[in-house]
């Protein structure tokens, strides 16, 4: 369920310490996360405002997914470190053969795939593109939206001491399948409109609220 060259070891030593690491940083707080489908491929999709988000699912969700994340990301050591930890080299705004494939070998061996479908931090979810639904879509994995708040810090403003941070999980859906480029599109929209309306609904709850937070970390798939 792992790309080549990636360290069962360190994904599992990473996700212990990152997620101690982050949760002394930051007061996280994960709502629903009972949804996450317990076994069975999986595309997780999430809005993307910083570069704390990919870190704070990858250590605090159940399963541990591999993200599809930028390719300008891996050179030197951290490119090293995100290869041990599983992670996939992405071209922006291009196909790339060769990540989508090993996405689609982990998805049908039954493992988790991470996508930002908006491509980059814009955080609002204004675009998406079509690489989380053709995914989902040619494998028949579930597809489990997922919304973060917090991990932003405003231009100007004074960073915080442990600021919070609100994590999402949606309900998982199928996309159908067929359709062409046509029922690709429309597949797209409806990732896009499930993240739109958990982040309304995420932002809609979070004011004021200052509930514990959720343990809900799993064993590594």
């Amino acid at each position: 369920m792992l790309p080549a060259g990636s360290s069962l070891g360190s994904r599992r030593f990473a996700r212990g310490v990152g997620g101690i690491v982050l949760r002394t940083s930051y007061r996280i707080r994960v709502r629903h996360g009972e949804r996450f489908p317990a076994a069975g491929p999986v595309v997780l999709v999430a809005n993307h405002s910083s570069l704390v988000d990919g870190p704070v699912l990858f250590g605090t969700l159940p399963r541990g997914a591999v993200f599809l994340i930028k390719r300008e990301l891996f050179h030197g050591p951290l490119g090293w470190a995100l290869g041990k930890l599983g992670h996939l080299p992405v071209r922006r705004g291009a196909p790339d053969r060769q990540s989508l494939s090993a996405a689609l070998r982990i998805l049908r061996s039954g493992g988790v795939i991470g996508v930002f479908p908006e491509g980059t931090r814009a955080g609002s979810v204004d675009t998406a593109q079509h690489g989380a639904a053709w995914l989902a879509r040619s494998t028949g994995a579930w597809l489990l939206p997922v919304v973060c708040r917090g991990t932003a810090r405003e231009a100007g403003r004074v960073p915080r001491f442990r600021p919070r941070v609100d994590v999402l999980v949606g309900r998982p859906l199928r996309l159908p399948e067929g359709g062409g480029r046509a029922g690709l599109a429309a597949a797209t929209e409806r990732v896009r409109d499930e993240l739109v309306g958990l982040l309304a609904e995420l932002d809609g709850s979070t004011t004021g609220s200052d509930e514990p937070d959720d343990d809900v970390r799993g064993n590594e798939a």
